[in-house]
């Protein structure tokens, strides 16, 4: 399948309200999350970008290097995070945009899925949460082989997400992988170099 019909199975319904109605009642009480990272060094990678980002956190700059795709969706981007000192051991993160949602941060789990087009189908455990001072819903992916899925998301046209929703169908969102590989690589070359300085 080309990556274009990720696009075209969006739902009238926003990627907001469907995660709302997803994850209702999971919430539970987390600690808060604060500042805003700072983003330079933008390139394009077909549907993909890197990008650095950095922020000052407890009297030290804080810093990260990230392959991310955000044309699918308006309101959810996908990326790949590599950060100095653990380079070999990026992380995947989802980014869903709540605007106007007014509440407090909150973390839960769902067992999700994940597979690149017809390849191998990882399990993982999806961990998402809030931060009070960004409108933004986040989802970390904890896998048993991530470097196989981010080896399979290299050469690959599309990655599936799908959520576990108890006894019913698990619920799916598509990114593309057109220029994931080159922005994965961007990346943890920015990363690796990071550290010799």
């Amino acid at each position: 399948m080309g990556h274009t019909s990720a696009r075209a199975t969006r739902s009238a319904l926003s990627t907001s309200r469907q995660l709302l109605a997803l994850f209702a009642g999971l919430w539970v009480s987390a600690g808060a999350w604060a500042a805003t990272f700072e983003v330079s060094d933008t390139a394009t990678h077909g549907d993909w970008q890197t990008a650095t980002l950095t922020r000052q956190a407890g009297g030290e700059q804080e810093r990260h290097f990230r392959a991310i795709e955000t044309v699918s969706y308006d309101d959810a981007s996908l990326s790949v995070n590599a950060t100095p000192g653990v380079c070999d051991l990026p992380r995947l993160e989802m980014r869903v945009a709540f605007e106007g949602q007014d509440r407090q941060a909150a973390t839960g789990h769902v067992p999700a899925r994940l597979r690149v087009d017809d390849k191998t189908l990882h399990s993982a455990v999806a961990e998402f949460f809030t931060e009070p001072a960004n409108d933004g819903f986040y989802v970390h992916f904890y896998l048993d082989d991530q470097r196989g899925l981010l080896d399979d998301m290299d050469g690959g046209e599309q990655i599936f997400l799908g959520f576990e929703q108890g006894e019913g169908e698990p619920w799916y969102m598509i990114f593309s992988l057109d220029g994931a590989g080159a922005a994965m690589d961007s990346a943890q070359l920015r990363c690796q170099a990071a550290l010799l300085r």
